[in-house]
């Protein structure tokens, strides 16, 4: 455990921003030519990107390794395609999962109907996450698994895991044991209690909730508590709301340590 316990919100208007003519992307942490050395990873996450793709565009084909990747679709639908063979459709509701080991391309783009769905103009958005692995050199991978259901039970869903403890549970497997990723749509009023972990990172993704002890947080705040956890989060009488919370039991040193 490490030893100062902190609390520390990031407001949604204080992240970078990188603006194209068919991207709008918000950045939690450094990322491209947005860099600052104070603001690198918290945990084991380096990259918490909120990106809204306009229709018919997206990313093109471009490499990756040594880094768990989750994509968690908050509206519309995102192609993926990789170099070793698979495609897929990500839509709301279906956690998916690349593991870029010892190297892999791909790309994603909101251009469903090439694979069959009906034409559309409405933007795709996600948010994508970057995890270290415990262990380099892997072979690239890729899962997805549709957990839907247990999202319209309102509490907390592992989404994705390296933890022992969520062996047998409706979570895609990442290749770290120290991390996990949870979920939770909040009907209004509805409350669940964070994990206690050394390292747990919250993300607003949609609506607005309360956080016990802070207050009030609105879609796209985050916030970084080290050393705590337990806290309550209760969505506002007004309307729902996402959640996405990474809890997290080593960081980056722990990882080079181990």
């Amino acid at each position: 455990m490490t030893s100062t316990a902190s609390v520390d919100i990031r407001r949604s208007h204080s992240r970078a921003a990188s603006r194209t003519g068919w991207l709008d992307s918000h950045h939690s942490f450094s990322f491209g030519h947005h860099y600052d050395p104070d603001n690198t990873h918290h945990g084991v996450l380096l990259v918490s990107n909120d990106d809204t793709v306009r229709a018919g565009t997206g990313f093109e084909t471009h490499p990756h390794r040594d880094m768990e990747i989750v994509t968690w679709v908050l509206r519309g639908s995102l192609v993926h395609q990789d170099s070793i063979g698979t495609t897929g459709v990500i839509y709301p509701g279906l956690a998916q999962r690349m593991s870029a080991g010892r190297g892999i391309l791909h790309s994603e783009k909101n251009d469903s109907w090439r694979l069959g769905g009906e034409p559309h103009d409405e933007p795709v958005h996600f948010v994508q996450m970057w995890v270290a692995p415990d262990t380099r050199g892997i072979d690239p991978g890729y899962e997805q698994l549709e957990i839907g259901d247990e999202l319209l039970r309102g509490g907390l869903v592992p989404v994705a895991s390296g933890m022992a403890r969520h062996d047998g549970q409706s979570a895609i497997r990442i290749r770290n044991r120290h991390a996990a990723l949870h979920a939770a749509r909040l009907r209004p009023g509805g409350e669940v209690t964070l994990p206690e972990a050394p390292w747990l990172h919250l993300f607003v993704a949609a609506g607005e909730v309360e956080l016990e002890g802070a207050g009030t947080l609105a879609t796209g705040d985050a916030v970084r508590f080290t050393a705590t956890g337990g806290h309550r989060v209760t969505a506002a009488a007004s309307g729902p709301a996402e959640i996405l919370v990474w809890e997290m039991h080593t960081d980056l040193a722990g990882l080079a340590a181990a």
